[in-house]
């Protein structure tokens, strides 16, 4: 399992834009790199991630071989209610990886 971090206020006021940071720890690899004994690394990126606010998408990416390593992402919704933010990272190899984080709406 992967170290994920989520960053998104406790509590925001209803009808707030909020801003929702994550940055979850994956190698990336490409597979053009050669490896130390000259053949390729097998691919192992992580090819979509999905933010769910209560089961209704808000946000969702899809990556590449060019993305970087342990992917950063930004991005803002507004708070509608009190819930839960769900989010899930998929890539090669079976990889799958879903956090979940609360937020009060007042």
């Amino acid at each position: 399992m992967a170290r994920a971090l989520i960053n998104l206020p406790k509590t925001a006021k209803a009808g707030a834009v909020i801003e929702i940071k994550t940055l979850i720890s994956h190698p990336m690899e490409t597979g053009y790199r050669p490896g130390p004994d000259g053949r390729l690394i097998p691919r192992n990126i992580i090819t979509e991630f999905v933010c769910r606010y209560d089961g209704e998408e808000v946000f969702r990416a899809e990556l590449s071989p060019a993305s970087a390593a342990n992917p950063y992402l930004t991005f803002t919704t507004v708070a509608t209610k009190t819930g839960t933010l769900t989010f899930t990272w998929t890539g090669d190899n079976g990889f799958s990886q879903t956090e979940e984080v609360g937020i009060t709406v007042v």
